[in-house]
This record gives C-alpha cells, structure tokens and sequence, in this order.
C-alpha cells in the first residue's frame, strides 16, 4: 500500500455519496507498500479501505482481482470483499483514475514470523490454491521472465554506480533462468505477493490476506517461492532460517501434495522470485516518483536472498 494521488475529504465524501456505507467521518493515508494509493476511512464508526489504481495495475484485468476476492470471500477464505455502490458497481472512477472500496480486515501484518505462524501460512496457501480450482477466471502472469527482462534492461540505461554488481549479476542470473526455465509444472490461480505486509495476523492466528493485484494464472510453486524468500531469511536477506521453511512445507503439503516437478523445481523458482523482486526494487528506486508518498523497499535484500540459492538448494 501507499499513497500516490493526494485526496481532500471533499473528493472522499464526493466518492462514497453512491454507496450505502454512510457519512465519511475520517480518513488516514496508508504509506506501506508501494503499488497503489491506499486510504483508511471511517464511515459511520466503520472502517474500509479506499484503493486507487496506479502504476503497473492494468485497468482491463481489474475485473480479475475483484472477482477473485470476492468468490474466495464467499468460500470462506479470510480475504477483503469488494463493496457496490447502490448500483451494483465496485471499480469506479475518482480523480480520473478507477478505485474501489473495499472491507476492513482486523489484525496486523508481522515482521518476524515463529513457528506458529508460518505453519498457518503453510495451510493459508495450500487453501488457497485448492480453492481457486473451482475459479473459472483466467489472468497471465504480467511479471513473468519476459517482464524482469524489460524491467532490467530500463533500469541498466538508468542506474547509478551503486547497482553496478547488481545489475551485473542479474544479467548472469536472467540468462541462466531462461537456459533452465521448467515446463509442465502444475498451474492454477496464485497470489503472487504473498509477502508479510499481505498477511494479517491476530493472536497468532491468520485474520486475513490482502493485495491479490498480482494474482494469475501461473505455477502454483512460484507462490511458495515468493513466500519463502519473505518470510524465511532475515531482514538483510542474509540468513536463512530453514525451520520456518520447512515447516510451511510441510504444513502446505498436509493440504496439497507437490509432486516430484515442482519438488525439483523450487531452486530455480527460488532464484527467480528473487529476480522478480530484485529488478522491480531496483527500478523502484531508481525511478521513484518525488511526490510519492512511500517508502522504497531495500533491494540489496534480495541481492543477498539471490546469492544464496546461487550457493544452496532446499531439498522437499
């Protein structure tokens, strides 16, 4: 979450007079994150959360991730549902840009995860990915290998000397992922994004999952691979701490059973969730827009995330 497009209550309150959720009383601007604008408010002592489109978020494919939500709401699944106005509508226009309004979700993202917690992220995802079976909506990946190549290519034209390694060592790395990418791995509709910050915890249980403007139709392994790359190394991307990644293995496969491809796949899924991740932050940062209410996440942490499954492989 963050906050790109500046609004004034009156652009809220001028927003919210079609739906049925009452008067605005308050609102806040949500700073974490860096793809969207995100708001609080307050209407009638309820909280919900006011999300306008920016950057990478195609318009076209926004239908996709409101569906999403809401048939994994309907499922049980702890996610935000997407409010209508009184006319059935979600994704509307505000400051010439479409928004949505959106549940309010208790709990807190964490920074470091136990034991605990990890094993219900293990079974959130193995749930997860059993129920989109049953979603008959289709979304390609739009950060696939093609897209960190483009992506690498604009910030090489850009850096600064203090990408020179980096930018370096993702050329290597782009070039060995397209030599060995896997094929007829199990697909369905992931997350993609699974990072901490996405993930709501109360009294260590999870209270729901949010940001699904990722979510595709890709390798099912690929969102384990995110997940273990956040919540399994520490904060410099430099420990690894194999117990909490094993643990949401495990917990994953009581649910969902990974066969021997995606078994032998992990490492170069691993390596390149780390690609995904380290481009678009160097890109972040190099092209960080001077209004921008955000702030810009460390790439040199998945530098360091990189080099280590370049030296180590995670047997399942």
């Amino acid at each position: 979450m963050a906050v790109f497009t500046k609004l004034l209550k009156e652009d809220i309150e001028n927003f919210i007079s079609d739906y049925a959720i009452g008067n605005l009383e308050r609102f806040e601007e949500i700073v974490d994150g860096i793809e969207n604008s995100n708001f609080k408010i307050f209407c009638n002592n309820q909280p919900y959360i006011l999300t306008i489109f920016e950057k990478r978020v195609s318009e076209k494919e926004l239908p996709f991730f409101i569906n999403l939500k809401n048939f994994l709401y309907k499922n049980n699944f702890k996610c935000p549902k997407a409010i209508s106005d009184k006319n059935g509508k979600t994704l509307k226009k505000l400051k010439n840009k479409t928004a949505v309004i959106v549940s309010f979700l208790e709990g807190k993202s964490i920074e470091k995860p136990n034991l605990a917690m990890c094993k219900e992220v293990g079974k959130m995802v193995a749930d997860f990915h059993n129920l989109t079976i049953n979603f008959d909506e289709r979304r390609s990946n739009s950060l696939d290998l093609k897209d960190w190549k483009e992506i690498y290519k604009k910030c090489l034209n850009n850096k600064s000397e203090k990408f020179n390694e980096t930018m370096s060592l993702l050329k290597s790395e782009i070039e060995y992922l397209e030599n060995c990418w896997p094929n007829n791995i199990p697909c369905g509709v992931i997350h993609a994004d699974l990072f901490r910050d996405n993930i709501f915890f109360k009294n260590e249980k999870i209270s729901g999952v949010i940001d699904f403007y990722f979510s595709c139709y890709y390798f099912y392994i690929y969102d384990i691979a995110i997940l273990i790359n956040d919540w399994c190394f520490s904060e410099n991307g430099e420990n690894f701490n194999k117990q909490h990644c094993l643990t949401i293995l495990e917990e994953y496969q009581k649910l969902r059973k990974l066969n021997d491809l995606e078994k032998v796949s992990l490492n170069i899924l691993l390596r390149a969730a780390a690609v995904r991740i380290l481009c678009t932050r160097v890109y972040d940062y190099i092209f960080h827009p001077p209004k921008a209410v955000v702030f810009r996440k460390d790439p040199f942490e998945y530098l360091n995330i990189l080099k280590w499954h370049q030296q180590n492989e995670i047997l399942v």
